[in-house]
């Protein structure tokens, strides 16, 4: 695993085992997605703080390929 594939949540180092697919509707068309990765632990809180913002999100479990 990369140095790259860790969790995005503030100050986790842990190494990411889901991936958050979101977009932003107000600003971006469909074709215009966004990645964030995520650990077993924060992968809850970062798709429920995307989930209340009304962003589409589709949690995949894995790294994006």
């Amino acid at each position: 695993m990369s140095e790259e594939s860790i969790c995005s949540r503030a100050d986790c180092r842990t190494a990411a085992t889901h991936h958050i697919v979101w977009r932003n509707p107000r600003i971006h068309g469909d074709d215009r997605r966004k990645i964030w990765l995520a650990c077993d632990e924060h992968v809850g809180f970062l798709s429920e703080y995307l989930k209340a913002r009304d962003f589409p999100v589709e949690v995949n479990r894995g790294l994006p390929e």
